[in-house]
């Protein structure tokens, strides 16, 4: 089996925050599958990750002899994949002047470089993640369904479009609604639901143990990660999983961590009412920056929380442990464990208080916060005082 080491490297690193405050490069979901899971899927690799420090114990790097090495950042392609496991000791695969893949030799001699096949796309800014997502789902679907059967159908629902473009998983429920893959695939995976009333239109991915509320309005592209829950107007938006929008409310060109919850009636605007591009917080350069995009929504890091009918503004960042309630427009950034009001003003939460809220949170799901988390959040809760 080949053993494959994800890198991640700066900027695009810190271009990826706060997602990337609790995860990999490689561990972000971006179509159906994270890269991991896409390099796992492809070649049947072993993948683990030389990342940050503070993150390494719960996402560890496994070396071994002849180990390839790879940019974390970059999302495989079918081509790029039988070009990597095509590589020799001393050969390095070259993307736009960047190493993309190598395996090093022990006399660390200078590397033969060889181009690198296209790959799907390459993740830079942390918007790449809903603006690739279209190509990412399509590949994704291709390599996911290759070779399996569909569940038909039930007899309630109205399919639009080829049927070889929907893919229901067994153990999937999917009752009563519109399924339009006229413009690209719809994935349901195992044990999700799609209840009676749901319009969805392609491309999208509902992962594993998902549900799809009653009326709920889905557009492409967007991904449901697994253990989600989901309801209102969504388009363009990845969940990367164990996070829920269940209620009426308008999400569109966002990326929303695990363990989120947006309240009923929450409404994030993607498109400025002047039209003029949109600014986006970095974290590198500790500023707004131009993005060359006209929508972009709500970036929402792990475990942030916002109550009932929060209103966001164009391009709101939310760091991690965030927890937004009150009337009013918050700041378009808000840094990681805050908590408060655009009214009342916004006050630090403690470690044991996040916590608190964590444990509860995901013993709803049967899962404990482990004591390598604990400490992973210890960490970050210092790491992010430099942004308040």
């Amino acid at each position: 089996m080949i053993n494959i080491i994800l890198h991640d490297t700066d900027p695009v690193r810190t271009n990826l925050l706060p997602l990337t405050f609790t995860r990999p490069v490689g561990a972000l979901r971006c179509g159906i599958l994270t890269i991991a899971q896409k390099w796992e899927t492809m070649i049947h690799a072993s993948v683990s990750y030389d990342t940050e420090e503070y993150i390494s114990e719960l996402f560890p790097k496994t070396t071994s002899q002849n180990a390839v090495h790879v940019a974390a950042n970059i999302i495989p392609s079918p081509a790029m994949a039988l070009a990597v496991m095509d590589l020799k000791p001393g050969q390095m695969l070259m993307l736009d002047d960047k190493p993309a893949a190598w395996i090093n030799t022990p006399d660390e001699a200078e590397p033969e470089t060889l181009p690198c096949p296209a790959p799907i796309g390459t993740l830079i800014n942390i918007y790449d993640i809903f603006t690739l997502n279209d190509a990412a789902l399509k590949a994704d679907f291709e390599l996911l369904t290759a070779g399996k059967q569909s569940v038909a159908p039930h007899e309630s629902c109205t399919i639009i479009g080829p049927k070889e473009n929907l893919f229901i998983a067994p153990g999937a429920s999917v009752l009563g609604c519109t399924l339009n893959v006229s413009n690209g695939p719809i994935f349901v995976g195992p044990g999700a639901q799609v209840m009676e009333g749901s319009c969805l239109r392609g491309p999208i991915a509902v992962c594993g143990h998902s549900n799809v509320n009653m009326g709920t309005r889905i557009y492409g592209a967007t991904t449901i990660g697994p253990h989600c829950k989901v309801g209102g107007e969504i388009n363009n938006v990845v969940m990367q999983g164990y996070s829920n929008k269940a209620h009426d409310g308008f999400l569109g060109n966002a990326v929303i961590g695990e363990w989120c919850n947006l309240g009923a009636g929450c409404v994030a605007s993607n498109l400025k009412n002047n039209y003029t591009e949109i600014k986006l917080w970095n974290y590198g350069m500790r500023r707004f920056m131009r993005t060359g995009l006209q929508f972009c929504g709500l970036i929402m890091g792990d475990h942030s929380k916002a109550g009932i009918n929060t209103m966001f503004n164009t391009a709101t960042t939310l760091g991690v442990g965030v927890n937004i309630h009150g009337t009013g427009f918050p700041r378009n950034f808000v840094p990681s464990f805050s908590e408060g009001s655009p009214g009342a003003g916004f006050s630090d939460v403690s470690l044991s208080k996040f916590f608190a809220i964590a444990e509860r949170v995901m013993a709803r799901r049967g899962i404990t916060l482990s004591e390598a988390h604990r400490r992973m959040y210890t960490t970050l809760h210092t790491i992010t005082e430099q942004y308040k």
